[in-house]
């Protein structure tokens, strides 16, 4: 264990009196469910055995994400559980073990004071710190390595760092559109205020299940990418990861 020598010991983080801790529970954001697992699981390129783990754990353990009771195929993943499973996915990718991500997101939503921790601002400006110090006292190599030193203060390292980027937080402070990293040309994005929050790419606004259809209806790529006003690598690239996630 890394001795913390000479650091200021830690109290729960401070909120401003202008910061809330609680998300209407009308806001689109968390009311309206948009994905189901498997969905979530394709779109962030996770097994979906992992995203039913976080949204309905075992022996009656608190979710991980946030999610609406299982209604058949129908949806019941809202934007901010979404938002959720994508931070996770970056400490999965960060090399982060199963079992040891759920005690690292109990300590992030008890210092960081606020609903829906992982899907807040506050992970992003907040967060580094509070795993550091939690990876200090337990021992927890994996969770210690998701963080490092930069300009004398602990912040995300790598993957974690560039998800994180990714995320657009609304005035509230919590995420209100994510940018999807399993695209390696096409800009696609999350937005629950745009196209009932189906993803999208930000060239041209098609929605990517409308590129995916057609391709699937025998119509060529560049067919698709005149009709759409989308560059055909970017047609491309959607249809390549649909075509991986139907795998």
């Amino acid at each position: 264990m890394i001795e913390a020598a000479g650091r200021p010991r830690r109290s729960p983080i401070e909120k401003s009196k202008k910061e809330q801790s609680h998300i209407g529970a009308d806001d689109p954001r968390v009311a309206r469910a948009i994905f189901t697992l498997r969905e979530t699981a394709a779109y962030l390129d996770v097994p979906k055995s992992t995203v039913q783990w976080w949204a309905r754990p075992p022996e009656a353990k608190q979710a991980l994400i946030t999610c609406f009771p299982s209604q058949g195929r129908q949806a019941t993943v809202p934007f901010i559980g979404f938002a959720e499973a994508f931070v996770l996915s970056s400490f999965r990718r960060a090399g982060v073990p199963l079992q040891r991500i759920r005690p690292a997101v109990e300590v992030l939503a008890k210092e960081i004071g606020v609903e829906h921790a992982l899907a807040s601002k506050r992970l992003y400006t907040d967060g580094a710190e509070v795993l550091f110090d939690y990876a200090n006292k337990s021992g927890e190599r994996e969770v210690m390595d998701l963080t490092v030193v930069r300009t004398q203060q602990r912040q995300f390292s790598g993957v974690v760092r560039d998800y994180l980027k990714r995320i657009h937080y609304g005035g509230d402070g919590w995420a209100d559109s994510v940018q999807l990293p399993t695209y390696a040309n096409a800009e696609v994005i999350v937005d629950p205020r745009v196209a009932f929050g189906l993803p999208l790419l930000v060239y041209g606004g098609a929605r990517v299940e409308d590129l995916v259809d057609r391709f699937q209806a025998g119509d060529s790529v560049s067919e698709i990418a005149v009709d759409f006003s989308v560059p055909p690598d970017q047609v491309e690239d959607v249809i390549r990861v649909a075509t991986r996630a139907a795998a």
